[in-house]
């Protein structure tokens, strides 16, 4: 309901005002009359009857101002998303759009910047206003870009405002069934029985994927091969002609193939198991204690967006992952997440400094 203040007459024994008020219903209601005998008796209380009208007057209109005050946001919210449109990080940023821009009260606007690893966003992301209008779909591959590509010019930790992670996602490390490997630990066995001759698949060098079995290898101390692609498909392709014996790949790409028979999971990439894959132990329950390596989309904005800005983001994004877009993505067996800015930050800060010693001690360079 909104309201306006009109001082409609002022006599110096006779006033009369109006309020004006819209019903819920959008009809305007009738106009309410205070005459002279609806005033407080200003001589008791030491108020002239002129200030004290001009004094309600003034407080109505600023409290009617205050609450109709715009605040943010002032116009759309540009999301960018560093993936191609259709793929599932851009799927996911299309339902969080719709719904958080509902809880906004303004349109959130999807702009897709792929290439160079996530860079191309975050330099879209720094060349905007830090004014909350301009956010960021971020993700792991904006944690192990400054590792990679240490000319790119910005500090995923400290340059920006981490307002959220939305949610995590497993991979599985699979095997082609001609290996005979049922479990991480055949894997393991067999690499410190012939160090440097198992091959494992990515979808290129710096891919998640990569990094994956990377830090596996560190982690237990063996020796694989890698085999770069360029692209998932094509990595896929041949693990599953046998021409390679590993791949790490997202979980819900697995099950056709695993339920066909022609893939064989042998453990979940993530801390904890998953629904989608309830009986598949974790690397940390395979022999890899402390073993985690999740795909992850979060929300970012750069350093000095007021705090009113990242508050607001925060609470639309938790509001929608507490609905549909949550369900959504745990029907698909991402884990949805919702934590604060301060705990992202940290998560942020964590990640980036593991991939970044993991792309360190193995040498990596991006292709």
């Amino acid at each position: 309901m909104t309201a306006d203040f009109i001082v409609s007459a002022m006599l110096m024994d006779q006033v009369e005002y109006s309020f004006v008020h819209e019903t819920s219903d959008g009809q305007d209601a009738a106009q309410q009359h205070w005459r002279q005998d609806m005033i407080p008796n200003t001589k008791t209380m030491g108020l002239n009857r002129r200030d004290w009208l001009l004094g309600a007057a003034a407080s109505v209109c600023g409290a009617s101002a205050r609450a109709q005050a715009p605040g943010w946001p002032t116009r759309p919210v540009q999301l960018i998303v560093a993936a191609p449109a259709g793929g599932p990080s851009d799927a996911l940023a299309r339902m969080l759009a719709e719904d958080m821009a509902r809880s906004l009260g303004q349109p959130m606007v999807i702009d897709n910047r792929p290439g160079a690893g996530g860079v191309l966003g975050v330099e879209a992301l720094m060349r905007s206003a830090p004014d909350g209008h301009t956010v960021l779909m971020s993700g792991i591959a904006n944690t192990t870009a400054p590792a990679l590509l240490p000319k790119v010019g910005h500090d995923f930790v400290r340059d920006f405002v981490h307002v959220t992670q939305l949610v995590a996602g497993s991979n599985v490390l699979v095997a082609h069934p001609s290996t005979g490997f049922k479990t991480l630990a055949d894997v393991l066995t067999a690499a410190k029985a012939k160090p440097g001759k198992l091959t494992y698949a990515s979808s290129g060098n710096g891919s998640s994927g990569h990094l994956a079995i990377e830090l596996l290898k560190q982690r237990a101390g063996v020796s694989l091969l890698h085999i770069p692609y360029r692209g998932g498909a094509p990595a896929l392709n041949d693990l599953l002609g046998g021409q390679v014996d590993l791949l790490v790949i997202n979980q819900d790409a697995v099950i056709p193939y695993a339920k066909a028979g022609r893939l064989v999971p042998l453990a979940i990439t993530s801390p904890a198991r998953i629904k989608l894959f309830p009986d598949l132990p974790t690397m940390a329950e395979s022999g890899v204690p402390g073993f985690e390596a999740t795909a992850w989309a979060g929300l970012t904005v750069p350093r000095g967006t007021p705090t009113q800005a990242v508050e607001r983001l925060h609470t639309a994004a938790k509001s929608a992952l507490g609905g549909a877009v949550g369900a959504k993505q745990e029907d698909i067996g991402a884990v949805v997440v919702g934590s604060s800015p301060a705990q992202f930050g940290e998560f942020v800060r964590k990640e980036t400094e593991k991939w970044a010693q993991v792309i360190k001690t193995a040498g990596i360079k991006p292709d």
